[in-house]
């Protein structure tokens, strides 16, 4: 087992480097002084001010200013301690930050309910001055959604008062998780292995020794049970936030309220999830008793899922040569994006090393015009490419809509925001496959598409989401959440997927414990919505009834357009179970020429 790192040690050219969003440590405290004077002047100018036209323009254009200067200082911040919160100094700036950033949402908490007063008439007069806004005053014209869920100002303004009393359950959880969980070493057959949150995440839950990756999930879960009253109280905690600002805001359901910032229906919402809850698990478990019968287990245990279909052809590979593979199979859409690219890969958009004190999995983090910021834990491994391809994918898209909208109007919704980085996969996998005219090579590449891309976003986060769903459908039956409840509600929702397949162990009921998702809204239903467009969309591709300009368009209008829209920019209509079918039968279908390619080279 490779050693850990710590931060200090790493090859900082495997690093990404910050001083692209302030060159020195004074020039970001310089523009936190700054940020807090404009935020004064802002609430002074403009409170109980916006009269006309005019004044409204020029106060978008003054808050995008503030936006602007919050994002970067915020960025710069948050990536500092999301590469060693076991750092002091990356803690103490967190925390400085933090109380700097609740202090100035409390100042700009008037600007909402202004905007919110506004007459739709002054709203009009505003758009036709500057166009530019036109999308940002009409969906922040809440007059035709919002309006009536409105707070009383007085409320809102005190409600602000507590902003960060009511983050406080995700900030907890990640120091539970990151800075205070401690795991024991673990014992087979009298050899000692180390465990940690990262060595769990990365290493040993693919590990090809049965006896040892089982014995290091009965270790981790064991370790994560320590823990499981507290973080059952914060998340309750988290949980009961989101009800009452739901009962302020006089919505029906939790689940009512966290939908209206994604402009998606409730039928979406529920569609995606029982979809495929119904259709997906008997595909799924198809794939397992086939991994079951590769390893010639006894049983197929919760453990044992992500197996791969042919361990000893999986590749490793280098960070320089995964470069390659990146440069090269993203070629296709063309001058613009391969520039992106090789200016991710050569300038230090990304940081590659795992080491102590890391955020696990990876991310992409992308300020405003501003370039991206990836996050990955690289462990050598060829389906770190597809994370690799995936997370350019993200930079792809807000370096289109960053290009192409203003930072008001830049973010799509929830709903769309993992469709630009799921093709990404698709695409490296259509690009390896062709790379290589060999069965066994194929099924490496279709067996990883399955394991990682869509067991991944189809599975694990859709799993993730019916459990959300459930936990909040209790919430709204006023039904107590503890502990205990919130193990077995995620224990149903894994039996219920898997059935008699897959051996569902105790421990497994644990697993929400694993996520920061769900301090996050409904974010993980939305990657397995990301991935049907992005799968159909690059159906269409390959079938020339669309082209990679037109998915660009679709990036390009960032957050101006709600989710059917922008699906409709690449003809998929999400107002149906289509898609959703559709993209399910593809997935089924590759799971079967996985099958028929095992016997063949079994033959």
């Amino acid at each position: 087992m490779k050693k850990i790192l710590k931060r200090n040690e790493l090859n900082i050219n495997d690093t990404w480097d910050l001083t692209r969003l302030f060159k020195t440590e004074q020039d970001y405290l310089e523009a936190l002084n700054l940020l807090n004077r404009l935020v004064d002047s802002f609430k002074e100018n403009y409170e109980n001010k916006i009269n006309d036209s005019k004044t409204l323009i020029r106060s978008i254009k003054d808050y995008e200013e503030i936006l602007k200067l919050m994002t970067y200082t915020g960025t710069y911040q948050s990536l500092h301690s999301s590469v060693d919160i076991s750092s002091e100094e990356n803690l103490k700036r967190q925390g400085e930050y933090s109380i700097l950033a609740s202090d100035l949402d409390i100042k700009l908490t008037f600007y909402n309910s202004n905007l919110l007063m506004l007459d739709e008439t002054l709203i009009n007069e505003a758009i036709k001055l500057d166009s530019t806004y036109e999308s940002f005053l009409i969906s922040f014209n809440v007059l035709i959604v919002e309006k009536k869920h409105m707070i009383d100002p007085k409320v809102s303004q005190a409600l602000s008062e507590f902003s960060d009393v009511f983050s406080a359950p995700y900030a907890n959880y990640q120091m539970f998780k990151f800075a205070d969980m401690k795991f024991e070493e673990f014992k087979v057959l009298d050899k000692s292995f180390k465990q940690s949150f990262t060595l769990f995440e990365n290493e040993w839950q693919y590990e090809l020794n049965h006896d040892v990756r089982r014995a290091a999930f009965e270790s981790f879960y064991k370790e994560l049970s320590n823990y499981e009253n507290g973080l059952a109280n914060n998340y309750r905690t988290k949980v009961l936030t989101e009800k009452a600002y739901s009962n302020l805001k006089g919505y029906d359901s939790v689940i009512d309220y966290l939908l209206v910032n994604q402009k998606v229906s409730k039928d979406m919402y529920d569609r995606q999830i029982d979809l495929i809850m119904e259709h997906l698990s008997g595909p799924m478990r198809k794939f397992a008793r086939l991994l079951k019968d590769i390893y010639s287990l006894d049983k197929m245990t919760y453990s044992d899922l992500h197996l791969p279909v042919d361990y000893e052809f999986e590749p490793e590979i280098s960070i320089e040569k995964s470069k390659e593979y990146a440069k090269e199979a993203l070629s296709v859409y063309g001058s613009e994006y391969s520039n992106l690219v090789n200016d991710a890969l050569n300038n230090r958009w990304i940081d590659f090393p795992q080491n102590v004190g890391k955020s696990t999995g990876g991310f992409c983090s992308s300020p405003y015009n501003k370039g991206s910021y990836i996050l990955l834990n690289w462990n050598n491994k060829m389906d770190e490419v597809f994370v690799l391809a995936h997370e350019l994918g993200h930079a792809g898209h807000f370096y289109f809509a960053g290009k192409n909208q203003t930072i008001l109007n830049t973010r799509s919704s929830l709903y769309m925001i993992e469709a630009p980085s799921t093709i990404n996969e698709l695409i490296m996998a259509d690009y390896l496959s062709k790379e290589r005219n060999d069965l066994r090579f194929r099924r490496w590449v279709l067996s990883n598409l399955i394991s990682r891309t869509y067991y991944h976003n189809f599975v694990t986060h859709l799993l993730e989401a019916t459990y959300q769903r459930e936990v909040y459908r209790y919430v709204d039956a006023k039904k107590p959440l503890n502990a205990k409840v919130l193990k077995n509600l995620k224990l149903n929702v894994l039996k219920d997927f898997w059935k008699d397949d897959v051996e569902i162990n105790d421990y497994a009921g644990l697993t929400w414990m694993r996520q920061p998702h769900y301090f996050m809204g409904l974010y993980p239903y939305t990657y397995s919505a990301g991935l049907t467009i992005s799968t159909l969309a690059f159906n269409k591709i390959k079938n020339n009834e669309i082209s990679f300009n037109d998915w660009i368009k679709m990036l390009s209008a960032g957050g101006s357009k709600k989710p059917l829209e922008l699906a409709k920019m690449v003809d998929i209509d999400l107002e149906t179970d289509k898609p959703l079918l559709d993209t399910i039968k593809i997935i089924s279908d590759i799971i079967d020429e996985i099958e028929e390619i095992t016997k063949k080279l079994k033959s």
